[in-house]
């Protein structure tokens, strides 16, 4: 007798604590920015940093990513908000979910630039010890979307396949019981991203932003793979989905930069992340 198998699916994403919802969402963003926080702590200390440097950039970095990573969704899926029917106010409940990384990457490093020069430090230094930890936070995101049931794949019979209730099914699906769970896909391939940097790093110290260029090039060519099996409705360019095309040029711009600085001579004293020791204090 075959027995049907299949990843079962949250029944909710949102616990009661008295008054206040908890939402798997939101705790998934916060656990996910304090281990980034805590791997880029350990990798920038071992590379000579100050102890504590990535927490204050962080400070500044975390709240920039939020409003860049809703600016990107809201202005990639603008009819979700605006238009007949729609409530322009609703673009401002983020704990609705909607949140694009590409925004998220973008609004962060403005931040980020703006806590580095305060603590006259060098963004590379700082972007290349929290690189793996990124994938590591994303990673740990994900699983948000398997709560909420969304961003989920095409339909498959596969045993790892994701059991999604009805009520979540696309228009046009309903007939499908299981999808492939590209929340996990994402999950593992970050992961694995991470553990690829920090061990190429340990062999040929990837300095001057390198480090998270490989992260960019990474992340990228999972996500055209994974976004293609999606079937939320998103805006598309032509034959392929916005984020596909983001990912491309994404990917593109960091395996130029990464390429082009390959003969890159290290700080003598072992990494640019020792000018982080130039202040310790804002200016």
């Amino acid at each position: 007798m075959n027995v049907a198998t299949f990843i079962p699916s949250p029944s909710s994403g949102v616990w009661e604590i008295g008054p206040v919802p908890l939402r798997a969402y939101a705790l998934g963003i916060i656990i996910g920015a304090l281990v980034a926080i805590w791997i880029g702590e350990r990798r920038f200390q071992a590379r000579g940093g100050r102890e504590g440097l990535i927490g204050d950039v962080a400070i500044w970095a975390i709240p920039f990513g939020i409003v860049g990573a809703r600016m990107y969704h809201v202005a990639t899926d603008p009819e979700l908000y605006f238009g007949e029917g729609k409530q322009a106010i609703d673009a401002l409940k983020i704990w609705q979910g909607g949140l694009g990384i590409w925004g998220a990457i973008a609004g962060g490093a403005l931040g980020a630039l703006i806590a580095c020069r305060r603590y006259d430090v060098s963004l590379s230094s700082v972007a290349d010890a929290v690189a793996p930890g990124l994938l590591v936070a994303q990673a740990i995101g994900r699983i948000g979307n398997y709560f909420n049931q969304e961003l989920f794949g095409k339909p498959t019979t596969a045993p790892w396949g994701l059991e999604i209730d009805v009520a979540n099914r696309p228009d046009g699906y309903a007939q499908f019981a299981t999808f492939h769970p590209t929340f996990l896909y994402e999950l593992l391939w970050n992961l694995a991203a991470a553990a690829l940097i920090i061990a190429i790093d340990r062999r040929v110290k990837l300095t001057g932003g390198r480090a998270f260029a490989l992260y960019a090039m990474l992340y990228t060519s999972g996500r055209v793979w994974i976004e293609a099996l999606r079937i939320d409705t998103v805006n598309h360019i032509g034959p392929f989905r916005l984020n596909v095309w983001t990912s491309i040029i994404v990917f593109v711009l960091a395996a130029a930069f990464f390429f082009a600085t390959r003969k890159r001579t290290p700080d003598p004293a072992g990494s640019d992340a020792f000018d982080a020791t130039r202040g310790n204090e804002p200016q």
